[in-house]
Order: structure tokens, then C-alpha cells, then sequence
């Protein structure tokens, strides 16, 4: 028979927060792994990849103001327009909410955009929902670090 002693209370809520704080860590990992596989996607010019991955309702902000659509995003980088040739992610915080994940971070992107050269180091901001299909981009924005 248990008895209520401060030692096993102690022992319970450790185990308990290190559990959940496991399971926290493999949602998020599983947020992240997704992203991951949209930016080789991008980078690998994968359309077919980005339609999963792409909300329908994605609105994809540029550190350059540019703002596009699903389609227009798609199509920018099968037109060849944005040429992704690296996108490295050098950090990120993945706050989830139910069905939603906020996703803060540091990259670095290298390409052509509209032949011209950009080699750039970036805060974005990705948010994540998940369906059906899982887990979906809907909103992405960069802000350029000097």
C-alpha cells in the first residue's frame, strides 16, 4: 500500500513532468522534421512536395516585402523566378498551440531571384496547422539581419 510521504509526491511529479516534457519535444521534433523537408522541397525545386506542404491559404511574406500566394509561391520556384540554393536553418523555437505551431528561428538562404544574387542570414517566423493532411505551412515571414 502507498502512503503519502514527501519523497514519492517528489518522485511523481518528476516523473510526470519529465514525461510530458518528452512528449513535448517529439511534437515539436515532428514540427521541425516538416520544415526541414519544405525547405529541401524548395531548395530541390519539388513542386509536387510543396503542393502537401503549402496551406491553401498560405500567404508567403519575402524579407523583401514580396507576398505571395500558394500558387504564386509554387510557381515562382518552378519559373525559376526564386531559385533556392540553400536554406539552412541555424535555429528554432517551436511553440505549439492545439492544432497550430509558431515556429521562430534563424536561417540562411542563398539563391537568385529573378537572376540576381541574394546570399542572406534571416529571422523568420513559420505557422504550422495541422488537418487531415498533417501538418501544413500557412503563414512564413523573414526579416533581413544586416
Amino acid at each position: 500500500m502507498f502512503t503519502s510521504t514527501p519523497h514519492f509526491g517528489f518522485f511523481w511529479v518528476f516523473f510526470l513532468g519529465f514525461f510530458s516534457l518528452g512528449a513535448q519535444n517529439a511534437k515539436t521534433d515532428v514540427v521541425l522534421s516538416i520544415e526541414k523537408t519544405r525547405l529541401d522541397a524548395m531548395v530541390q525545386r519539388d513542386t509536387n512536395k510543396l503542393q502537401q506542404l503549402l496551406a491553401d491559404d498560405l500567404l508567403y511574406i519575402h524579407s523583401n516585402a514580396l507576398k505571395e500566394d500558394k500558387k504564386e509561391h509554387i510557381r515562382s520556384i518552378a519559373s525559376g523566378k526564386i531559385v533556392y540554393q540553400r536554406m539552412e536553418r541555424e535555429d528554432a523555437t517551436v511553440r505549439k498551440y492545439g492544432k497550430t505551431a509558431v515556429v521562430s528561428g534563424a536561417i540562411k538562404v542563398k539563391g537568385l531571384f529573378s537572376g540576381n544574387p541574394f546570399d542572406l542570414k534571416m529571422l523568420y517566423t513559420a505557422i504550422y496547422r495541422k488537418n487531415k493532411s498533417g501538418w501544413q505551412l500557412v503563414h512564413w515571414q523573414t526579416t533581413r539581419l544586416p
